[in-house]
């Protein structure tokens, strides 16, 4: 009864429509910010042993998980995190962008040190992770947790910018995690039956990595024209693959 009365002011919103409204694009724009951080933990465990992968996605998502929820146990701390810190060519830096740099220039790293792996498999010299058979599954997590960060913040911060109502950004949090979880598995098999896709998702984390680098330096690129671009992309990427398709059935046919 004490707990029913405990949480009883933070569901007020569960009689105002708006508020359902707001739950919704929250959950959807969440789902969508995760995209990003589901290709960089797929493309990571795909690079460890078949039988660690799983177990390596589960954990690396649950741990996005626990610190979405204690950045949201943190939130007054968060959203001062865009309070400007110091001032640089013309620009007030607060913790926010110099964490999105930071990340952005993490992304970028990883993802051309991938690209020329998968341009140059000759060079095991020079891999993602300064060996590719070398990558255990502690460090497959650590690096998903230094993802997790940046990709949690900024998550937080559109959640604070979308609704006041505490309990809609646990909610939005907590589904749109969920759905990554499903989702994960799938996604990184499907990325490893299709070498091509994993050059196409590689140019997806250098566009991001830019793109949080170019926000976290005061220009802002809409979300919407990024993923509009990886969607196209994706479009071309789909063609090709069903044109590679019906090529194999009616070479299979000659024979």
């Amino acid at each position: 009864m004490q707990l029913v009365e405990f949480l009883a002011p933070h569901f007020h919103f569960v009689s105002d429509p708006t508020a359902w409204v707001a739950l919704l694009t929250l959950v959807v724009l969440e789902i969508v910010l995760g995209i990003d951080n589901l290709i960089f933990i797929s493309i990571l465990t795909n690079k460890l042993p078949e039988a660690q992968r799983a177990r390596a996605r589960r954990l690396g998502i649950s741990a996005a998980l626990v610190m979405r929820l204690i950045l949201l146990a943190t939130i007054s701390i968060i959203v001062q995190l865009t309070a400007p810190v110091f001032t640089a060519f013309g620009h007030g830096f607060s913790w926010r962008d110099l964490i999105l740099i930071a990340g952005g220039l993490f992304l970028v790293w990883k993802a051309t040190k991938e690209i020329h792996h998968t341009v140059d498999p000759q060079d095991h010299q020079d891999t993602m992770v300064g060996g590719t058979l070398q990558l255990s599954l502690a460090g497959a997590i650590f690096q998903i947790l230094l993802l997790d960060l940046v990709f949690s913040i900024d998550s937080i911060i559109t959640a604070v910018g979308m609704t006041d109502e505490i309990a809609i950004m646990y909610i939005a949090v907590i589904v749109a995690v969920s759905v990554m979880m499903l989702a994960a598995t799938p996604l990184a098999n499907f990325i490893a039956r299709n070498p091509s896709i994993v050059m196409l998702a590689l140019g997806f984390l250098l566009m991001i990595g830019m793109t949080l680098i170019a926000d976290g330096m005061g220009y802002h690129v809409p979300k919407g024209y990024i993923y509009a671009a990886m969607g196209f992309s994706a479009l071309v990427e789909g063609l090709n693959m069903l044109a590679r398709n019906r090529k194999k059935q009616g070479s299979g046919g000659g024979h």
